[in-house]
Parts: structure tokens; C-alpha cells; sequence
């Protein structure tokens, strides 16, 4: 049998559309063991408990690489990530079925090599990267292959996720994105990507709250969040030092110092409409680990 525990991540973090993401200690850990036939899966709703469900679509692919034939499958499911929630549960339903697939089959091959397989599948690198690599990561794609680099992101750097019990499609959230932009635009989001992962690495959340506008995604997605208005004005008269939106949402995140600013917000919170989840986490640095 093998383990394998993959964070939660975030994407885009304000300027950096398709391109930034960052692990949260926040898990979902699969155990993966060969059994005489048949699929077996466990700790998830019965909706997803066949060959439909990602994580063993992601192993099934990975096993055709490897060439490894094995009698049956046994996946054990215990997730803290919420679905469709913006903090990358996809993400980490690919990265735990590919890597489960090279361990338990022994398939050797390396963690770049299973970054590009889970791209692959997933089909863009932000939260990929964040889940396989761990803290900080900025990534391309070029001619079909995707490259990653990791940034140091300060201790001083925690969070506040604000999780409503509404989901959003991000299918429908890239569908009200246009399809070109002022060139303005462009230079306004390229400069502030610049300066944010500098400022995130030195922990200055002056130079993070500057950088962290955008002009490129929130302003479209915002309308498919309930109350997003509501929960930004909570958080900025609480002087929430950097507000954004998790991937394609629904999930608002704060760049906060400590965890005081959930306790200022919480009363305010709970008076709206829908229920938010307040969540304090932090920057996970460790990306995804194996264990067999």
C-alpha cells in the first residue's frame, strides 16, 4: 500500500492569471493498494466511487505509461480540500492518482516527469505546480511543455480563506473572461506580478497590497460570487492587508500577519446571507509526499 498526501493550493493570486500558485496546509491523502480484481473506492460520495472518479482516471493514465499491469485497485480517500471551491481539489485528485500510479507500481519515474503527466491531464500548470512542488510557484507552458520555478515565500505570509457553501464552475468562470485586452492592461498585471512574488519572498505586505490589483479576471469572475461585495467590504474595513480571489473562486482569500484578523472579521462574517467557512492557513512548502 502507498500514501500519498497533496495540499491545497491557490491560483493566479490577483495579477498572476494562469501563471502563480501556492500550497496551503490544507490536505487530501490517498492510499492506494492492489487488490485481486475489481475497483474499490472509499471516503467519497457514492457519485464518484467508479471509474469516473479522478483520481483513479489519473492513476488509470499514468499505469498505461508505465506499462505496469496490476489484478485490481483499492483507493482511500480522506479529503479536507473542498470541491469546486477554487483551492485546487482537482488539482490534488490528479496529482495523488499519477503519483499514486509511479509508486505503487513502481514506475521510477521522477517528479518533473509526473508534474508534466498531471499538467497533462489537468490541463493548465498553476495549481498543479503548487500541489507537486510545494510553496510559492510561478509556470508556463511552452510548445505544449510546462516548466516550473519555485519562489521562497516569507514565514511572515499566512492567510484567511473565506469558503461559502456555494460553488462556482470554473468552466463558467473562463467563459465570462474576454477574449483580448487593452495593452494597458496587460502592463499593468505583468509589473505587479513582478513586484508581488518579490514582496511575497520578503514578506512586505505594503509592496503585496500594491501589487496584489488586477485587471485581468477578478473584475469579470466577482459577479459569479454571492456577496462578494459584502465580504470585500468586511475585510478591507478590517484592514485586510491583501484581498483576492482563489482561482476562479468561489473562495475570497486574505494575506494576512496573524491570526487576529479572523477573529475581527468573524462576527460581520456570520451576519450574511450564505455561511462562510473562515479558514487561517498556512504557505504549505513541502508539495506532495509519498510514502509507501
Amino acid at each position: 500500500m502507498v500514501t500519498i498526501t497533496v495540499p491545497a493550493s491557490t491560483a493566479n493570486i490577483g495579477p498572476g492569471f494562469d501563471t502563480l500558485g501556492l500550497a496551503l496546509n490544507m490536505y487530501n491523502v490517498y492510499e492506494f493498494e492492489e487488490i485481486n480484481e475489481g475497483l474499490v473506492i472509499e471516503g467519497c460520495s457514492d457519485k464518484y466511487k467508479n471509474k469516473d472518479n479522478l483520481v483513479y482516471k489519473s492513476f488509470m493514465y499514468t499505469a498505461e505509461i508505465i506499462g505496469r499491469k496490476f489484478k485490481g485497485l483499492k483507493i482511500s480517500m480522506h479529503t479536507e480540500i473542498p470541491v469546486s471551491k477554487g483551492l485546487g481539489s482537482s488539482s490534488a485528485c490528479i496529482v495523488g492518482g499519477v503519483f499514486g500510479a509511479n509508486s505503487l507500481l513502481e514506475g521510477n519515474l521522477l517528479k518533473d516527469d509526473l508534474f508534466k503527466i498531471a499538467v497533462k491531464i489537468e490541463g493548465h500548470p498553476d495549481n498543479v505546480a503548487a500541489a507537486v512542488y510545494g510553496g510559492l510557484t510561478a509556470s508556463i507552458v511552452d510548445e505544449g511543455k510546462p516548466y516550473c520555478l519555485n519562489y521562497n515565500i516569507s514565514d511572515n505570509i499566512k492567510f484567511c480563506a473565506l469558503i461559502p457553501d456555494f460553488e462556482v464552475s470554473t468552466h463558467e468562470a473562463r467563459e465570462l473572461l474576454p477574449t483580448e485586452i487593452p495593452f494597458k492592461d496587460a502592463l499593468f498585471n505583468i509589473s505587479r506580478t513582478a513586484v508581488l512574488l518579490k514582496a511575497l519572498e520578503e514578506g512586505n505586505l505594503i509592496a503585496v497590497n500594491v501589487a496584489m490589483h488586477d485587471k485581468l479576471h477578478q473584475k469579470f469572475r466577482k459577479t459569479l460570487i454571492y456577496e462578494f461585495d459584502e465580504v470585500f467590504k468586511i475585510c478591507r474595513d478590517n484592514r485586510s492587508p491583501a484581498f483576492f480571489i482563489s482561482g476562479s473562486g468561489p473562495t475570497l482569500m486574505n494575506i494576512i500577519e496573524n491570526s487576529d484578523f479572523t477573529n475581527k472579521i468573524r462576527y460581520d462574517i456570520m451576519n450574511l446571507k450564505y455561511n462562510w467557512e473562515i479558514k487561517y492557513l498556512l504557505a504549505d512548502k513541502k508539495g506532495v509526499i509519498v510514502n509507501r
